[in-house]
C-alpha cells in the first residue's frame, strides 16, 4: 500500500486500523529524512533539507503540536511584556511550501537496525537518516518532593505552551504582599540566563502587586550574566528579590506542593507560587534510541552526527557538543550544519565547514535588554568557542534599549527561518 505525502497527512489512526503493522511507504525511491521535534532544531532542519535538497529528499517531520509555542520569550509573556499568541507559530507553511510531510504524533521508539520510527498510533516510518531534536526531559528526584505529577500545583514552566499559561496565571492570582518561589536548576540546563530573566516577572509584580516578593533557591555558585542580572534587580526591583545560593542552603532543597512550602536546608518557607526549575536530560526519545551516554546524546562537532549511530544526528538541548549553551538560537545555527552534512550523504552536494553561532538575550526591564554569545567551530573534542561578548553593567539606557530591539529582530528572524 502507498500513500502519497498529502494522503498520509493526519492519517496515521486510519492507517493502524487498516494494517497490523503499519508502514509508511514513500512514493517515490527518494532517500528519506525523519525529523523527530519540531522546535528550533528539528523545523529548522526540515526546512532547510526539504529547501536545499528539494525533488531530491524526502522529508518527514514527527511533532506532537499542531501550534509550537516558543519556549524563549516566554519570560516576556510572564513579565507582562508579551501575550500568548505571539509566540504561537504553525507548521503549515512547511507541508504547503516545502513539501515537507507534516505528521502531528508522538515519536515513542527507534529501531535502529530497521532504520524506522515508531509513532504512538502504532505507524513506523522508515528513515536513511534520522534528526532527533527532542529538547528537554527532567531527571527525576532532582528536587526532593517534585515530579511531574506535581507540575499541576507547582509548574515547571520551561518547555513552553500551557505550562507557562498555568504559571502566568498563579502569578496573576498571588496575593497582595504575596511570595514568588523559584527553584533554579543545575548545570547543565536549557537557557543558561533563562530562569534569570523568569525572575523579570518583578517587572509584573511591580505595576500589579508592588509589595510581593521574589525568592530564589539556586544551587549554583554563579550563573549567565550575573552581574547584569544582580545590577538590573537593584536599579528596578530594590527590596523585591532574594537568591539564596549554595553557600546559605540552597543545595538542600525539598518542596511540599500539597502544603506550598519550599524548604532551603530544614528552614520551611511558606509560598504563594512556587516555579520549580528541576534537573534536565534528552528528550525521552534519545534515550529510546539508545544514544545517550548519561543524560545527554554526544555527537560529532562536525556534523551532529550521533557518535553511538551516524545515521543519527542529535540537535540543540539533547545534545552534548561541546561549548555551545543549550538554547533556541544553538539549535538552530546546529540544524544547518546537520542538514548540509545530510545532503551531502545523501545527494553528493557540497558539504561546508561546520561554523556556528549564539546570542542569548534577556530582558531585565522595559527596554533593559542585556545579551551574551559567542562564534564556534569544531574541533575532534567538541563545539568550542573561538570569539565571544557579553554586554557591560555600564552601558547607557539606550544600548541597553537597542539591545532590547535587537531581540525583537532575531525572534522574527529565526522563527521566519524555522516556519516560513
Amino acid at each position: 500500500m502507498i500513500f502519497n505525502r498529502r494522503a498520509f497527512l493526519g492519517t496515521t489512526a486510519a492507517l493502524t486500523a487498516t494494517l497490523a503493522t503499519p508502514m509508511i511507504v514513500r512514493a517515490q525511491a527518494l532517500p528519506r529524512v525523519v525529523v523527530v521535534g519540531g522546535g528550533s532544531g528539528g523545523a529548522t532542519a526540515a526546512r532547510y533539507i526539504a529547501r536545499d535538497g528539494a525533488g531530491a529528499v524526502d522529508v518527514t517531520l514527527i511533532e506532537p503540536q499542531r501550534i509550537y509555542h516558543t519556549c524563549y520569550f516566554g519570560n516576556l509573556y510572564l513579565g507582562g511584556f508579551y501575550d500568548y499568541d505571539d509566540l504561537g507559530h504553525s507548521y503549515s507553511g512547511l507541508a504547503s511550501t516545502y513539501g515537507i510531510n507534516v505528521v502531528h504524533d508522538w515519536a515513542v521508539g527507534v529501531d535502529r537496525d530497521a532504520q524506522t520510527v515508531t509513532l504512538a498510533s502504532g505507524a513506523s516510518v522508515p528513515y536513511d537518516r534520522l534528526v532527533l531534536s527532542p529538547g528537554i526531559d527532567f531527571v527525576e528526584d532532582s528536587v526532593p518532593g517534585w515530579s511531574v505529577a506535581s507540575q499541576g500545583r507547582m509548574p515547571h514552566a520551561y518547555k513552553g505552551g500551557t505550562q507557562v499559561q498555568q504559571l502566568r496565571a498563579q502569578i496573576e492570582a498571588m496575593p497582595e504582599g504575596g511570595t514568588f518561589a523559584m527553584v533554579a536548576p543545575p548545570n547543565p540546563y536549557r537557557c543558561p540566563p533563562g530562569p534569570y530573566e523568569r525572575v523579570s516577572v518583578a517587572h509584573y509584580l511591580r505595576e500589579n502587586n508592588p509589595t510581593a516578593k521574589i525568592l530564589i533557591a539556586d544551587p549554583k555558585e554563579t550563573f549567565s550574566k550575573q552581574g547584569l542580572f544582580e545590577d538590573g534587580w537593584e536599579r528596578h526591583y530594590p527590596g523585591m528579590i532574594t537568591r539564596i545560593g549554595p553557600d546559605f542552603g540552597a543545595a538542600n532543597v525539598e518542596v511540599d506542593p500539597e502544603a506550598m512550602t519550599l524548604s532551603i536546608d530544614g528552614v520551611v518557607e511558606n509560598v504563594d507560587v512556587c516555579n520549580v526549575i528541576p534537573g534536565q536530560r534528552a528528550g525521552q526519545i534519545a534515550f529510546d534510541a539508545d544514544i545517550v551516554d548519561g543524560n545527554w546524546a554526544p555527537v560529532s562537532a562536525y556534523d551532529m552526527a550521533s557518535r553511538i549511530d551516524p545515521n543519527i544526528h542529535v540537535l540543540g538541548d539533547a545534545a552534548a557538543q561541546g561549548e555551545m549553551p543549550k538554547s533556541g538560537f544553538s539549535a538552530n545555527s546546529q540544524a544547518k550544519v546537520a542538514a548540509n552534512a545530510i545532503l551531502a550523504a545523501l545527494t553528493g552536494s557540497r558539504a561546508f565547514p561546520a561554523r556556528y553561532n549564539n546570542t542569548c538575550w534577556s530582558l531585565i526591564d522595559t527596554e533593559d535588554g542585556v545579551k551574551v554569545g559567542a562564534t564556534y567551530e569544531a574541533s575532534d573534542e567538541g563545539i568550542v568557542s573561538i570569539d565571544s561578548f557579553v554586554s557591560q553593567v555600564d552601558e547607557t539606557p539606550e544600548t541597553r534599549a537597542e539591545t532590547f530591539r535587537e531581540s525583537l529582530d532575531w525572534y522574527e528572524a529565526i522563527t521566519t527561518d524555522m516556519f516560513v
